[in-house]
């Protein structure tokens, strides 16, 4: 079966090349054959993906599949899902192949932390016949984790939904990590634009918790506001894990902020959504995508009407026939909900980027088996440019940023775009920026 290619793919002439060389063969110029495998892991210091004939390409996952956190990581695996059905062109609830192979999804949960992401990422490393792996959902997953235990192993790590700015800096970022999520310096500069220019505020409160998405999010929107003449009025640390956040509520309400911006993910949030309305309020209360989930809107109650929460503009999705009439329909009849969280089609994209790389550099022998050369592979995930994608046109930097140019929205309670909430998901603020206009 053959995939409808409604994506385009760009490839480098110099990712061509090296594809040619690493998967040449000395006695017939490449082409496949007997030894192909053999001299391509000679090449390539991390060695090949051998898939014998008949046997699926093993692919895995690392997200949040339980705990507070699940219905983020199980909207990207979803979307994940999708892809694979995808492949022959129809969302028909059975997967197609690629170069006639069954894709197989080896699924681990990075327990959105650290932890999870050490024990996810060691055990998806310790199996050669993984390919790639689409994750981490949280970044506190992958920073110094996932990441560095893949990138060890020559294993493209792809996250759909890691935002923190640091995975793709020149000091932090690992040679087999990139991500179709946006930068974080992007999303904090709409939520500090929206608190000034939309909101009216001259001062901010934030609550940040020991993750790095958190952190790296509230030091983004902080530095915006301040340069916009905004004044931060309190920075606070919690511990995700507590309950009673009344405390540092009053201490911030001591303040008089404007804004409270709180990004964190969805137990803690919840709780400080419905604590921060009795305490403080009068003042607006912003939070980000790991707290948007249909868990955070039942928790919170009545405090969720007017709470605002920025993230991918999923209205720009719908704009196009193919998520409005195609993807959506399937999800809702493959999963029986509407999407959960914003990520899901940040992971079908992530998917299918891998999907065509594999493609390109794959070696057909002449027996059915494959060989995927490891660092071919990454090269032409890294190598992309103009993708059009269902969350917008993907060209890859080369230290990992796919989404370049990335359009953020900000929702108000209880119209946000997951199952739960009420009314048509549209936000009440939508913002356009690339990574040159804020790094």
């Amino acid at each position: 079966m053959k995939r409808r290619r409604w994506l385009t793919v760009v490839a480098t002439v110099a990712v061509l090349a090296l594809v040619a060389s690493a998967c040449s063969n000395d006695d017939d110029g490449g082409g496949g054959g007997e030894g192909t495998g053999t001299e391509t892991a000679a090449v390539d210091e991390f060695g090949t993906v051998e898939v014998a004939a008949g046997e699926p390409i093993n692919l895995g996952t690392l997200l949040v599949i339980s705990g507070a956190d699940a219905a983020l990581g199980q909207d990207s695996q979803n979307g994940a899902v999708l892809a694979a059905d995808y492949l022959d062109g129809t969302f028909d609830g059975t997967p197609g192949q690629l170069l006639g192979h069954d894709i197989n999804w080896v699924h681990e949960d990075d327990l959105c932390s650290a932890e999870g992401g050490q024990a996810g990422g060691t055990a998806l490393a310790a199996d050669p016949s993984i390919v790639a792996v689409v994750g981490t959902s949280c970044s506190s997953s992958a920073l110094g984790i996932a990441d560095t235990i893949l990138s060890e192993k020559g294993i493209l790590l792809f996250s759909p939904s890691n935002t923190n700015p640091a995975l793709t800096s020149d000091e932090a970022h690992q040679p087999f990590y990139a991500r179709t999520a946006h930068n974080d310096r992007i999303q904090g500069a709409v939520v500090a634009e929206y608190a000034l220019n939309e909101a009216g505020a001259t001062s901010m409160a934030t609550i940040s918790d020991e993750s790095p998405y958190t952190q790296g999010l509230t030091a983004a929107a902080e530095i915006n506001f301040e340069g916009g003449d905004g004044t931060i009025t309190a920075r606070e640390r919690i511990n995700s894990e507590d309950t009673d956040f009344k405390p540092v509520l009053r201490s911030i309400a001591e303040g008089d902020p404007d804004v409270l911006y709180a990004p964190v993910f969805v137990a803690a949030c919840s709780l400080i959504m419905k604590q921060a309305a009795d305490i403080m309020p009068d003042v607006t209360f912003m939070t980000s995508d790991g707290c948007l989930s249909p868990d955070t809107i039942e928790t919170a109650g009545a405090a969720i009407d007017g709470a605002l929460v920025s993230g991918p503009d999923i209205s720009v999705f719908q704009e196009g026939d193919f998520y409005s009439n195609e993807f959506l329909p399937a999800y809702e009849e493959q999963f029986g909900s509407e999407p959960t969280a914003f990520f899901h089609a940040h992971t079908f994209d992530a998917a299918n980027v891998i999907f065509d790389a594999i493609e390109q550099v794959a070696v057909e022998n002449d027996d059915g088996s494959l060989s995927i050369p490891r660092t071919a592979l990454r090269d032409a995930v890294f190598a992309t440019s103009g993708y059009e994608g269902l969350t917008g046109i993907i060209t890859c930097t080369e230290l990992g940023d796919c989404a370049t140019d990335v359009t953020i929205g900000i929702f108000e309670g209880p119209n946000w775009p997951v199952e739960g909430g009420e009314g048509d998901g549209k936000p009440v603020y939508s913002a356009t920026k690339s990574l040159d206009d804020v790094l």
